[in-house]
């Protein structure tokens, strides 16, 4: 699903860059974000507040061209 949408908003909307964001606490999240061509750029600091408090996120990005 995160494949397909994220070809969809590059190639039909003809969006340049597509982000995804994640708990660092859900390491599943980050291998699905990595197989779908989203590379990770780095964390933000206690960026989402969750049930449980403050979670670190990692930030993946996609662009059209498949450039870092």
């Amino acid at each position: 699903m995160v494949i397909g949408l994220s070809r969809w908003a590059l190639n039909d909307l003809g969006l340049h860059r597509v982000e995804l964001a994640h708990s660092v606490a859900n390491p599943a999240s980050c291998r699905v974000a990595d197989k779908a061509g989203f590379r990770l750029e780095g964390a933000k600091h206690r960026a989402l507040l969750h049930a449980d408090g403050w979670h670190d996120m990692h930030l993946h990005a996609r662009t059209r061209d498949g450039r870092p």
